[in-house]
């Protein structure tokens, strides 16, 4: 559910990915891991669905660069269980670009291309999206 704001869209998601991979199956050519290919297919079905809702939840964002919240976190199991919690909690854009960012690893110019959105708004989403978890990583702290 990393992309998707409920359970329900995150089915969606899964399903149209996995007949993207069956009807696409043919369009890998062995070279790389599958695991790659499906894990690609899948990410972008999600960033597809992202731009559907896009035009329905409007928000307009802007900053900077960030990715210190994983050295601010523990490493033990409820530590993570909570900030995946908290994660799921972000504004879509906030949550799209952060998952991309310091999930999957991409820069904020690959992000920009996924998304539609100019590079400045992807480190701006991201630091908000920092921001707003620090916040409430203080908040459940004290």
């Amino acid at each position: 559910m990393r992309y998707a704001n409920t359970t329900l869209e995150a089915e969606d998601i899964l399903q149209n990915g996995f007949v993207k991979i069956f009807t696409k199956h043919h369009l890998y050519d062995g070279v790389g891991s599958l695991e790659g290919w499906i894990k690609r297919i899948m990410i972008n079905v999600a960033i597809e669905t992202y731009r559907k809702n896009k035009e329905k939840n409007t928000e307009s964002i802007e900053a900077n660069d960030a990715c210190q919240l994983t050295s601010q976190i523990g490493t033990d199991q409820t530590a993570y269980k909570d900030l995946l919690a908290l994660v799921q909690q972000l504004p879509l854009g906030y949550r799209t670009v952060f998952n991309l960012y310091a999930i999957e690893g991409y820069t904020h110019k690959e992000i920009a291309e996924m998304l539609d959105i100019s590079e400045g708004s992807s480190k701006s989403q991201l630091s908000r999206a920092r921001h707003w978890l620090q916040s409430k990583l203080t908040k459940l702290m004290h």
